[in-house]
């Protein structure tokens, strides 16, 4: 078959047929193959950002079902139907591209959103407006930082992103271990904890999940992140390497994943023992096996097909994990905290997902 006649026997999906599927929570990846840099300019809301130029790369882990629906898209490039006959010959049998692209979305009638990880910072917007997360300004936090009031900063980023730039004085305590780890970090309940972020949405994330498993210091999240800090003209740190304690005291564990336990509850996160994990693995259903543990953590030893996936980052990144919207995802840790706070806020987002027991 020449290069022709196999982009002519790709099939052509529709707006209303990726609308439809998306609406019904069906499994559908909807995978835009251009590069992030026009990804971050337009695309429709569930598109994750899936550049042709790392297909093979990413696509047996990320997509892990040969027979899932794929749909491509890119803006004219022709990349959609590349990435779609590149699909087929790794063995994906269900592959399709977006009729028109980016313009047939918009031309159809579907928004398209700027930035990337919009779902998930949508998301972190939502909570803020709905739960009312506390938060103080770049101004204010300086204020409390210069008077010598009892305060810690706690950045939950990445920890490399912690390294480019940081508040000066803050801890990098990525978001999935702020309630493990803040007890060590200010044990006395009167001082006040400040969360910050590059931006917004692991900021308030972050400070959320504190008041959500009942810290009970005062917890605020950094109004615009080092972003806002840098547009105040105040200065920050560069190349520092502070990090929470490694080690958590046992009775504080114990605490710490009794209050987990409830948040997750609350939100409706199942449960499943690691024999059963095959059960999820059913005809027609995409399960995500994600450690949501530090780097660190996993390269030292981890449960067998499970990914390397630290929780604020998954909850941040939550497209780029995981393509198939209306798949199953699976969280471990070795705590029974981690996971927990993390498969909260995914349930919370729509998803339907389990914690290893």
């Amino acid at each position: 078959m020449t290069q022709d006649h196999a982009a002519a026997s790709i099939p052509v999906i529709s707006y209303a047929e990726v609308r439809a599927a998306l609406l019904a929570r069906e499994e559908i990846a909807l995978l835009d193959v251009r590069e992030e840099a026009p990804h971050a300019q337009a695309h429709p809301l569930f598109a994750a950002n899936f550049p042709y130029s790392h297909l093979e790369l990413n696509a047996y882990s990320r997509l892990p079902r040969r027979d899932v629906r794929i749909v491509t898209l890119d803006d004219g490039e022709g990349l959609a139907v590349r990435a779609a006959l590149r699909l087929r010959t790794l063995g994906y049998t269900r592959v399709g591209v977006l009729a028109g692209g980016v313009r047939g979305w918009r031309e159809a009638g579907g928004e398209l959103f700027q930035d990337v990880n919009v779902p998930s910072k949508a998301f972190g917007e939502l909570v803020e407006s709905q739960r009312h997360t506390p938060s103080l300004s770049a101004e204010e936090v300086k204020a409390l930082l210069d008077s010598g009031e009892d305060v810690v900063v706690v950045d939950a980023r990445r920890f490399d992103e912690y390294q480019n730039m940081n508040i000066p004085g803050s801890i990098s305590v990525p978001g999935a271990e702020l309630v493990l780890r803040l007890p060590a970090i200010a044990p006395d309940p009167k001082t006040r904890v400040i969360v910050n972020c590059a931006g917004r949405t692991r900021s308030i994330i972050g400070t959320q999940s504190l008041v959500n498993a009942g810290i009970p210091n005062r917890v605020h999240a950094l109004r615009n992140g080092t972003i806002g800090w840098t547009l105040a003209g105040q200065q920050l740190e560069h190349g520092q390497a502070r990090r929470f304690p490694q080690q958590v005291e046992v009775g504080q564990q114990q605490q710490s994943r009794r209050q987990a336990r409830s948040v997750a509850d609350r939100a409706g996160v199942k449960r499943i023992a690691f024999a059963a994990l095959d059960t999820l693995a059913q005809p027609g259903r995409t399960v995500y096996r994600f450690d949501v543990r530090t780097p660190e953590q996993y390269r030292e030893g981890h449960l067998p097909d499970f990914l390397s996936a630290p929780g604020g980052q998954l909850v941040q990144e939550t497209e780029m994990n995981a393509p198939v919207r209306g798949a199953r995802i699976v969280l471990a840790d070795d705590d029974g905290v981690r996971a927990d706070m993390t498969a909260s806020w995914l349930a919370q987002m729509g998803w339907e997902v389990y914690v290893v027991e």
